[in-house]
């Protein structure tokens, strides 16, 4: 079923399609057998709106969202662009800049498409004009891209935390238990941080040694450092966006999937900044009350989560 499954999606089939088409087909193909009870069938409309009906599992369509957004407004592209003008005069600065805003994308998306895609258009370019090594630069960019399968909010760690919840509650039934610790998504994030956080030190110290001993396969790639306030621009909403969704989500202010919907709907603000600020529009009243209430959400769980929770 495997093997059948990975050579349709060889050919092209769409992937929505082919997942189902294949189950399906082998379902048909068990039942002819005898390996198959034609009861599964009959369960499988109630597995569905099963799944559709499952509160962790909404958090997932609404960090896709997020991403979509972050990419569509062009946030994560001023990012990268400032990032890499930031360390664009080291020796692999582009490397560098890469790695961080991949970490950043994936501590506020969680989606490894929409970071992929942002800095392959934007990075891959920049760095391949400038005479950075092909095999580097395109490792760096699918390195940095999946680390949004490790740093929360993960859709990975999302999926395992309902398949690891529901095993942990059978588990505490058939040992007699009816109060047990129950298992949260919060709880893979809070464990993924730290790992996140080593694995994006590791890529980093690998692109200094490439940068130290393949001077040509990285070199500088020159220019003017950009201005305080252009960092500061670029910097802001996606860590706003990090604090107000993955601080929530540690500090116990919010479930995972109320994380995302706060995500959710933090990314169309700043899109809908975004829109006011290329049209040229001042800023409307509207638009400062909702940066006033996102500031003060972040400095909530700020309070939360660095004076709250240790006491």
């Amino acid at each position: 079923m495997f093997l059948t499954l990975i050579i349709a999606l060889m050919m092209g089939y769409p992937v929505a399609f082919t997942l189902a088409g294949v189950a399906l087909a082998f379902g048909l193909l068990g039942m002819a057998l005898g390996v198959f009870q034609p009861s599964y069938f009959a369960a499988f409309p109630q597995r569905v709106f099963g799944t559709m009906g499952n509160a962790t599992l909404t958090a997932v369509p609404l960090f896709v969202l997020m991403g979509v957004i972050l990419e569509r407004s062009r946030i994560a592209e001023d990012l990268l662009t400032t990032m890499g003008d930031l360390f664009g005069r080291f020796r692999g600065g582009l490397l560098y800049s890469t790695t961080l805003v991949g970490a950043l994308l994936a501590a506020s998306t969680g989606v490894v498409g929409a970071t992929v895609v942002t800095m392959g258009l934007l990075a891959l370019p920049a760095m391949l004009a400038r005479g950075y090594d092909v095999k580097i630069a395109t490792g760096s960019i699918a390195a940095s891209g999946t680390l949004g399968q490790i740093i929360p909010p993960s859709i990975v760690l999302i999926l395992l935390g309902d398949v690891i919840g529901n095993a942990n509650q059978r588990a505490q039934i058939e040992m007699g238990k009816s109060g047990g610790e129950a298992v949260s998504v919060g709880d893979l994030f809070a464990g993924a941080i730290i790992p996140g956080l080593v694995l994006v030190g590791l890529y980093l110290l690998y692109q200094v040694f490439i940068a130290w001993s393949q001077p040509k396969a990285a070199p500088a790639a020159g220019g003017d450092y950009p201005k305080l306030s252009r960092v500061i621009q670029a910097l802001l909403a996606p860590l706003l966006l990090i604090l107000a969704v993955l601080g929530s989500i540690l500090a116990g202010i919010a479930t995972a999937t109320e994380g995302a919907a706060v995500g959710a709907a933090g990314a169309a603000m700043l899109a809908g900044q975004r829109i006011e600020q290329d049209a040229g529009r001042p800023r409307s009243f509207l638009v400062r009350v909702i940066l006033v209430g996102a500031a003060a959400l972040a400095l909530l769980v700020a309070f939360r989560l660095f004076i709250d929770i240790p006491s």
